[in-house]
């Protein structure tokens, strides 16, 4: 064994030696407990970067944990590999997107493997590849085959410089997702995914996932965004056309004084037609509809609107109601209209106030009276009806059920669930994707392709000059086909699929990666699935989380797999950041992991950023935390070598704990200890960084020990090198298989058991007792455990300094607290 640390050979040499075995290969074993790990995979950019090794690092520490407690545990790894970012890459350094994405899975990969992660590479995927995304096609063949999947005409989200759609979750703050582009409204004839058909279960299971974080199911319970309400209709005379709206305050309708409707409403263009104000509503539609939906509806953005000339029959009260158009009212909410209730929403209050629209006040607080002339904005909370008709006079709450009733007794309404949640926008106008399998035939129309003929191959000679809408569109040799049905000339679907539909089944893919008949082995996935654990990033809590859950209920539905939820448990890890912001090149403050596990080895790297934060939070990068994380793995070997000759080459000792001295006994204490806190924090609270700092100490205490014990006992010392090695192996892979080759055994430290503390070892024989008068710690001593009161009691009023401090002054009580105080009252 080698005096000194050297990580850099000691990790190539494991590295190496880990591939040639097979180490982390999983097969099913049923005669063990199955656990499946997962960090979600990663698009292949051409680098990692810090937040990867924190993600990466955190997925291996809970796979060599159970593993090490007798879980047969699946741990694969791949690559999300379509996308914008490759076909960008093409139009500016002119090379292949699928040329470039290889060439950085190869390097991602070496660099994966450089830290030393715990992956059976042998079920490595990729989107990008055919064997791949033939499934991905045959998955979207099996939602078309079930109704989940169409195609029709809307208003969508266009990013300019991306020249493709955006789904709505795309969308973030209106700008692209990908370039942060502004985004603008368009019209196309797009394929959807029907989600909104699983919007009721996609939010009931959510008390499926005990072991997800509150903050993320409160995310999808919120863009779900289901309501209970009513839908009636008003009336417009001059059209003989009904304006439905949809409300969860019927209680308050006798309050409208006017409607909205979206600026996209098929009525506006009638409405205004042959008006006097029909161009200027023209401009105004034309300049609101290419802002995105989170503008529009924002709390800061300024209500805007335009009154179309028409009214319409308030169907309660016979009046008639002024018909606006709006900036806050969106077509694909609702009906595309609604109704302005000034006297009790916030935000009628504040477009009726601007455009001197009438207000009227339908609901009385309970404990007082209001008056519209002396309201400065609207009134929202509980109370009874007043000017409602028939309903005066009614709690507001009972009033909604009772309003609702009536409408569907008159025939004029009905009770309606209302969902934030829009179908799933699933096309893209790029090449860099996996192609749609639709054929369009002029004598067939719309003609799935046979599974049989999948993949539909990406072609390889395509252009992509800057600005061309669709490259596909542009591959005449892909385009023609031939209709499947009647054989006919027919032209193939040119838009490829949003690369959340490749990321929304992969962990499925992992359990029999090589299957060939079939998206995956039914068996296997059910073996193996849900993932026990999921790791991956807060910013996935809506696109990825949910579409992936979508994705599973359909294949469940379909019969292909059990499970009703993709992933038991989820940890969303925190981000690195450096000088207090997030890590990017564009701030200048990007750390390469390469530049670390080069200077310092991978371990180091591993054990700083686990140590450095707890997972679920932000951490800070520290290059000084880097540099301790390095010289406590410096330590550590220091010590094993020094004890490596009393513990080298000696099997499993057995020793008479009861024969221990006292430093001895208290050295076994704390090694059980750790191994207890250990265990605890990895197992149960992933507070990684605790038990590394568990860990430290117990290093710590070693040093101690060596100082005031000069020739221990070689059992104790190999039990409590054997744990210390076996703690911390999760953490620095390479290191702790290093040392427990050279002085405990053969064979891999991990494949060694988990370490299990006994109770008896921890007890202690001794505690520290606390000294107070009159509640003043003075003073501390140390008695044996158990001691009672009395003999407590009369311990402490012998101590010369208690003595001192009592001395000629009265003891009223003396206050015992066993094992911990002792509290003299004096006066």
């Amino acid at each position: 064994m080698n005096e000194r640390y050297f990580p850099r050979e000691i990790e190539a040499k494991w590295q190496k030696e880990w591939a040639e075995q097979g180490a982390f290969v999983t097969e099913i074993d049923r005669k063990m407990p199955e656990y499946y790990v997962l960090e979600m995979f990663p698009y292949p950019s051409g680098h990692l970067h810090m937040g990867h090794v924190r993600n990466y690092s955190i997925g291996d520490v809970v796979a060599r944990f159970k593993s090490m407690q007798g879980f047969n545990v699946l741990h694969p790894m791949g690559w999300d590999a379509f996308g914008m970012p490759a076909e960008n890459a093409a139009i500016k350094h002119g090379i292949h997107p699928a040329t470039w994405t290889w060439d950085n899975i190869a390097n991602m990969r070496r660099q994966q493997q450089e830290l030393g992660l715990s992956y059976d590479w042998n079920r490595e995927v990729a989107t990008c590849h055919p064997d791949y995304y033939r499934w991905t096609q045959w998955l979207f063949l099996l939602f078309y085959e079930r109704g989940l999947a169409y195609k029709k005409k809307a208003a969508v989200n266009w990013c300019n410089d991306c020249n493709t759609v955006l789904a709505n979750e795309q969308v973030v703050d209106g700008h692209c997702w990908r370039c942060d582009s502004v985004v603008v409204k368009k019209e196309l004839e797009q394929w959807f995914f029907k989600i909104t058909e699983y919007a009721d279960r996609l939010l009931a299971d959510l008390n499926e996932l005990k072991g997800w974080p509150d903050r993320v199911k409160t995310m999808q319970e919120n863009w779900i965004g289901r309501s209970e309400g009513a839908e009636f209709s008003f009336y417009v005379p001059e059209l003989d056309e009904k304006i439905p709206v949809y409300t969860t305050r019927q209680d308050t309708v006798f309050g409208v004084t006017y409607i909205v409707l979206a600026p996209e409403h098929p009525l506006v263009e009638k409405l205004t037609d042959r008006k006097p104000a029909a161009k200027a509503v023209r401009e105004f539609v034309n300049r609101i509809r290419n802002l995105s939906e989170i503008n529009r509806t924002s709390t800061d953005t300024e209500k805007e609107g335009m009154f179309t000339g028409a009214c319409a029959v308030h169907p309660f009260t016979g009046e008639q109601i002024p018909i606006w158009i709006a900036n806050y009212v969106l077509m694909e909410y609702g009906t595309g209209a609604v109704m302005g209730v000034p006297a009790h929403d916030e935000r009628d209050w504040q477009f009726a106030t601007k455009y001197n629209l009438a207000k009227r006040l339908v609901i009385q607080p309970p404990e007082h009276s209001l008056e519209i002339t002396a309201m400065s904005g609207a009134y929202d909370g509980p109370g009874f009806l007043i000017n409602s008709g028939d309903f005066t006079g009614m709690d507001n709450e009972a009033a909604k059920a009772a309003i609702a009733a009536w409408l569907e007794e008159k025939e004029i309404g009905k009770r309606r669930v209302n969902y934030r949640l829009r179908d799933w926008l699933v096309s893209r106008q790029r090449y860099w994707g996996a192609p749609i399998p639709i054929i369009y035939c002029p004598v067939c129309g719309t003609v799935p392709v046979p599974k049989k003929d999948l993949p539909v191959l990406l072609p390889e000679k395509v252009s992509f000059e800057a600005g061309a809408v669709s490259p596909l569109a542009q591959a005449e040799e892909f385009v023609k086909c031939r209709c499947p049905q009647c054989g006919g000339e027919g032209r193939r679907e040119t838009d490829t699929m949003d690369t959340f539909i490749c990321s929304s089944w992969y962990y499925f893919r992992y359990t029999s990666p090589h299957s060939a008949n079939e998206p995956f082995d039914t068996v296997k996935a059910n073996h193996w699935m849900p993932v026990d654990q999921y790791i991956g990033g807060i910013e996935h809590a809506i696109l990825h989380l949910l579409y992936s859950r979508f994705f599973t209920k359909v294949l469940k539905d379909a019969g292909l797999i059990s499970v009703n939820e993709p992933f038991k448990n989820l940890l969303t890890q925190g981000m690195v950041i450096k000088d207090g912001a997030k890590m990017s090149k564009s701030k200048g403050n990007v750390v390469s992991p390469e530049e670390i596990i080069g200077k310092y080895g991978a371990d180091t790297a591993r054990l700083f950023i686990l140590f450095a934060a707890p997972p679920e939070r932000d951490l800070e990068w520290s290059d000084q935390g880097v540099e301790g994380a390095y010289r406590f793995l410096g330590r550590l070997w220091r010590i094993v070598y020094f004890y490596s000759g009393l513990v080298a080459g000696q099997t499993e000792q057995e020793y008479d704990p009861a024969s221990l001295g006292k430093e001895e006994k208290e050295l076994r204490r704390v090694v059980h200890l750790t191994i207890k806190k250990v265990t605890d924090d990895i197992g149960e609270r992933f507070n990684f960084n605790t038990a590394i700092s568990a860990i430290m100490e117990l290093v710590n205490a070693i040093y101690a020990f060596r100082e005031q014990v000069p020739q221990p006992n070689g059992g104790l010392i190999r039990e409590a090198i054997a744990a210390l090695l076996r703690l911390l192996a999760p953490f620095a892979p390479h290191i702790t298989e290093e040392l427990w080759s050279c002085t405990l055994a053969q064979g891999s430290v991990h494949k060694q058991p988990w370490p299990v503390f006994d109770p008896e070892a921890i007890k202690t024989e001794e505690v520290e007792v606390v000294l107070q008068i009159n509640g003043k710690v003075r003073d501390k001593i140390v008695v044996p455990v158990g001691l009672l009161p009395q003999e407590l009691e009369e311990k402490a009023l012998a101590q010369d300094k208690v003595k001192a401090l009592i001395a000629g002054k009265q003891v009223v009580k003396v206050i015992c607290v066993p094992q911990k105080l002792v509290n003299i009252v004096i006066r």
